[in-house]
């Protein structure tokens, strides 16, 4: 059987947990004022070392890595809203370049220049199809079958992963080089299915992987097809 004292826990032990007494402490504010020489006197393991501390020293370390992982948080905050800050302004220099070009037919280069050069992409390229007849000698027009352009149509998302074979690899200068990709379709709400795709590559296996986010990269093909239109016929 068990007891109690006036301003205690139970005083016997028989059905005592671990958790009875962190809840009473919890709930009783006025034990550690009551015995003030257990705050200098109980000596805890210290996790940075083998000496034992007094309970004040391990609730200074408690707050000194909490405060530590604030301030990780922070910094990973920060970075991040840096980063976010320079996409946009690439984002921002990228779509200037193509608001800027004067003649329609050097829409192409300009957008697959400016994109691998503010983005750091390895290799680029791009067709489109179903193109003004003014356009049709062009690189960009080059005739691509009807897989890629049932392909094309097919996506979604932006298709992001490994080379396994894709004809869009040999419209890069270095198509052995292109060991991931991503395949970003062009649309317009005029017309049923894709006008074109765009082809990014690089060397690295995991700069474009199967379980990225694709956001960024369907934010770029809305606004290369919003520029290329004007290579489209006149409705």
């Amino acid at each position: 059987m068990t007891t109690t004292t006036p301003n205690g826990p139970p005083t016997g032990v028989q059905g005592i947990t671990e958790a009875d007494i962190a809840n009473y402490l919890a709930s009783s504010p006025g034990f550690f004022e009551r015995h003030a020489e257990l705050l200098g006197s109980v000596q805890l393991a210290n996790p940075h070392g083998q000496r034992a501390v007094s309970l004040q020293e391990r609730q200074m370390e408690m707050l000194r890595d909490k405060v530590k992982g604030f301030e990780r948080q922070i910094v990973e905050m920060i970075r991040n809203g840096q980063d976010n800050v320079a996409i946009a302004d690439k984002l921002h220099r990228w779509t200037r370049a193509l608001m800027l070009t004067a003649n329609a037919a050097d829409l192409p280069d300009v957008l697959v220049r400016e994109l691998t050069h503010q983005f750091v992409i390895p290799q680029a390229a791009i067709r489109v199809w179903g193109g003004a007849e003014a356009f049709a000698g062009l690189a960009f027009a080059r005739v691509v079958s009807d897989d890629v352009k049932s392909f094309a149509s097919s996506l979604g998302a932006p298709y992001c992963g490994a080379n396994t074979g894709f004809e869009a690899v040999q419209w890069l200068e270095t198509p052995a080089q292109a060991l991931s990709l991503a395949l970003v379709p062009l649309r317009h709400e005029s017309i049923t299915g894709a006008f074109g795709l765009l082809a990014l590559a690089s060397p690295d296996p995991t700069r474009y992987t199967a379980d990225m986010g694709t956001e960024f990269l369907a934010r770029i093909g809305e606004v290369a097809s919003a520029a290329l239109t004007r290579l489209l016929p006149a409705a």
